[in-house]
């Protein structure tokens, strides 16, 4: 199991991760909506602007204030200490 920092020491389990998306277009608003209604939303941004979106196969929501592009950065360093 492979843990990806999104912030503030908070770790979520790469193996889980669907996708990881901007919050500007109008869809991804609706499902952060969505899932807050649906108590699925795990908002670990601590008060700062949500920078980024992540989507786990559980259909929980999280939201970062890192920027999409350095959550996959991390991504991409865990795949490349793993081989």
């Amino acid at each position: 199991m492979k843990l990806i920092n999104i912030g503030f020491g908070n770790l979520v389990n790469a193996e889980r991760v669907v996708a990881v998306v901007s919050p500007d277009s109008a869809p991804v608003k609706r499902i952060i909506q969505n899932a807050k209604e649906a108590g699925k939303l795990i908002d670990v941004s601590q008060g700062r602007k949500t920078m980024s979106v992540i989507f786990t196969d559980t259909e929980h929501v999280i939201l970062s204030y890192l920027k999409a592009d350095k959550i996959s950065g991390k991504f991409e360093e865990a795949d490349s200490s793993e081989e």
